[in-house]
C-alpha cells in the first residue's frame, strides 16, 4: 500500500493574504505532496493548511512553508484569539494509510532536526513524538504562550528538544510530533463568545479545571465570537472522534444552547475529517429517524445537513474528505470496458482474462440482478408489506456487487507473481530455493483471489432467498437468472482453486482452502435449488 502521512501546520497569520499564500504556494510546489486545504481566520490571526504526502514529502513541504514563515512572520507584532506560542505554532503528522504511528514520529524528528539546522529554530516535541510525559499535551507545553517563553526557556525542564535554547523573538517556539486523527470542528451559536465558552466548559474534557470536568472525553475546546461570520463559536479539536464522534459534540451543543434560549446555526469542519466520522454521523440519523439510506453519497448528504456542514462554506466531500482526497482510480482496465470488448477480450487469442475473471464478472452479474429486483420491489405501494425484507436485501447485494467488480481484474493479475517467480534466475541451490519460494506465494495468491470471489459470492445468499420470497413477481426470471449467474460464478471460481491447488507444496495451505472451497461450492448448489424450488411456486 502507498504511505500517506497527513500534515496538519498552523501559522500565526490569518489577515496577510500575500503571507497566507506564499506559504501555501511553497507547500504546493514541493514534489510529492498534495495541498488539499488552507483555513485562515482573521480573528483568530491564525492559518490551517493541511497536506497529504509520502513521509519524504511530507518532510521537504513542511520544511518548504517553514521558511517562507522565518522570513515573513513576525511573533513580536502578533495578537490573535488562538493560543500559540510560534510563528509555525504546531506542525503535527498523521498516519493516513500505509503507515505507522512510529513512523510519523520518525518523521516529525526529521522534519523538526532539518529546520532547526537550517533556520535556527526551535522545537518542542509532542504527542507520541514527546519522550516526557509533561510534553505530551499541548496546552502544557503552551502554557503562558509566546508572552511566556522567554521565561519558560530559562527553565532546563522545558529546554528544546531541537534548535537554539535561548529564546528567538521573532519565531517563539514550534511543537511538532505525531498524533492520531484530529477533527478540528466548530459548532455556530447565534449568541455571545461568553456564552459559546460556556458551553465549551460543559463538554470539554478538562471542564472548569480540577474538580469539575466536563461532559465528554477526548474534547478540547473554548468559545469564541467570529466576526467574519458575525456568529459566536464552540470551536474544540475532537483527538478521538471514535470516543467522541462528531455527531455527538453536536448534539450536545444543541442541548446546552436550548438551556440558554439560543439558536445552533450549523457547523463547520476546519480542514479535513475522515470518512468514518461522517458515516458514523450518518448511521446516528439514520437510526434516530427510522431512515433507509444505503449508498454512501446519500449517507454523507444527510450527515452534510442534519449537521449545517454547509453553513459557514460549501462542504465539498471531495475536497473535504480525507479518503477522498488521496483516493487513487482503482487500476481496473477489464472492468472498465465495455461489455463488447471485456467479450472480445476473453475470446481473444490470449490466455488472460480467462475463466477466473469471467466468473468473477458472471458472479457480480448474479448479485447485481438480485440488487436490481430487490430495489424494485422497494419503495412500491403495493409491496409495502414487504419493505423490511427489502431494506434487509438491498444493501448486502449492493454492497456485494460493487466487491465483486474488482475481482474481475484481480484475477487476471493473480499470476504476475507466479511469472515473476517462474523468470527468476536458479543456477545455485540458494536461487532455486528463492525462485520455488516466490512461485509458492505467487500460486497462492492465485488461489487467494477466486477464493475470494467465492466468498463474496457466499454471502449473498440469504439475501437472495429474501429477494426469491418477497420480491417483486414480475422480475421472477431477472431473480432466476441471477440465482444461477451467482452458482456459475462460485463454480467458475471454484475450478481455479482446484487447478492452482495442484502445484501448492504447503499441505496445510491446501487442505484448509480445498475445504472451505468445497463447503461454498455446497452451499451454492443447495441455496441456488433453494431459490429456484421458491420462485418456482411465484
Amino acid at each position: 500500500m502507498k504511505k500517506i502521512i497527513e500534515c496538519v501546520p498552523n501559522f500565526s497569520e490569518g489577515r496577510d493574504k500575500a503571507i497566507i499564500e506564499a506559504i501555501g504556494e511553497a507547500i504546493r510546489n514541493t514534489e510529492g505532496c498534495t495541498l488539499i486545504d488552507v483555513d485562515p481566520g482573521y480573528s483568530t490571526h491564525r492559518t490551517v493548511y493541511t497536506f497529504v504526502g509520502s513521509p519524504e514529502g511530507v518532510v521537504e513541504g513542511a520544511l518548504a512553508a517553514a521558511r517562507v514563515a522565518r522570513e515573513k512572520i513576525d511573533m513580536r507584532k502578533h495578537r490573535g484569539e488562538h493560543p500559540r506560542f510560534g510563528a509555525m505554532d504546531v506542525c503535527p503528522f498523521v498516519p493516513v494509510a500505509g503507515v505507522t504511528m512510529e513512523e510519523c514520529v520518525e518523521v516529525s524528528k526529521q522534519f523538526a532536526k532539518r529546520a532547526a539546522d537550517e533556520l535556527n529554530i526551535p522545537f518542542y516535541l509532542y504527542e507520541e513524538a514527546a519522550d516526557r510525559d509533561y510534553r505530551r499535551k499541548l496546552p502544557d507545553i503552551r502554557e503562558g504562550e509566546y508572552e511566556g517563553l522567554a521565561k519558560r526557556l530559562k527553565d532546563d525542564k522545558w529546554r528544546p528538544d531541537f534548535g537554539p535554547v535561548g529564546f528567538v523573538p521573532e519565531w517563539g517556539i514550534t511543537a511538532t510530533g505525531a498524533r492520531n486523527f484530529l477533527i478540528a470542528y466548530n459548532v455556530n451559536i447565534l449568541g455571545s463568545p461568553n456564552q459559546a465558552h460556556r458551553i465549551a466548559l460543559n463538554l470539554r474534557e478538562a471542564g472548569r479545571g480540577e474538580g469539575e470536568p466536563g461532559r465528554l472525553r477526548e474534547v478540547k475546546g473554548m468559545g469564541w465570537f467570529v466576526d467574519e461570520y458575525n456568529m459566536a463559536q464552540v470551536t474544540v479539536n475532537l483527538t478521538d472522534y471514535r470516543v467522541t464522534p462528531i455527531h455527538t459534540f453536536f448534539e450536545e451543543v444543541k442541548k446546552e444552547a436550548a438551556l440558554l434560549n439560543l439558536a445552533v446555526a450549523g457547523s463547520e469542519v476546519v480542514g479535513v475529517v475522515p470518512l468514518a466520522a461522517l458515516l458514523l454521523a450518518a448511521e446516528y440519523y439514520i437510526e434516530k429517524e427510522g431512515l433507509f439510506i444505503y449508498q454512501e453519497e446519500q449517507k454523507l448528504r444527510l450527515a452534510i445537513e442534519r449537521m449545517g456542514l454547509n453553513s459557514v462554506a460549501p462542504f465539498k466531500p471531495e475536497e473535504k474528505v480525507i479518503e477522498y482526497i488521496v483516493k487513487e482510480e482503482p487500476d481496473e482496465p477489464l472492468a472498465s470496458l465495455s461489455v463488447r470488448n471485456f467479450i472480445e477480450e476473453i475470446g481473444a487469442r490470449t490466455s488472460a482474462p480467462g475463466g477466473g475473471s469471467a466468473s468473477a464478472a458472471i458472479a457480480a452479474i448474479g448479485t447485481g440482478l438480485g440488487s436490481m429486483v430487490s430495489k424494485l420491489t422497494w419503495g412500491v405501494r403495493k409491496f409495502e408489506e414487504v419493505q423490511p425484507h427489502m431494506i434487509e436485501a438491498i444493501p448486502v447485494l449492493h454492497n456485494l456487487t460493487s466487491q465483486l467488480i474488482p475481482m474481475i481484474d484481480a484475477d487476471t493479475s493473480a499470476f504476475n507473481e507466479y511469472m515473476e517467480g517462474l523468470r527468476m534466475p536458479r543456477d545455485s541451490d540458494e536461487e532455486k530455493a528463492l525462485r520455488q519460494a516466490k512461485m509458492q506465494n505467487g500460486l497462492k495468491t492465485a488461489i487467494n483471489v477466486p477464493l475470494t470471489t467465492m466468498r463474496l459470492g457466499d454471502q449473498a445468499w440469504e439475501s437472495l432467498l429474501i429477494v426469491a420470497q418477497y420480491g417483486n413477481p414480475a422480475s421472477k426470471s431477472d431473480t432466476q437468472v441471477g440465482a444461477m449467474a451467482l452458482k456459475t460464478g462460485i463454480w467458475g471460481a471454484y475450478q481455479n482453486v482446484l487447478i492452482n491447488m495442484e502445484g501448492i507444496h504447503d499441505e496445510l495451505f491446501r487442505k484448509g482452502g480445498l475445504a472451505e472451497a468445497e463447503a461454498i461450492m455446497q452451499r451454492a448448489t443447495e441455496k441456488c435449488d433453494e431459490v429456484l424450488g421458491l420462485l418456482e411456486a411465484v
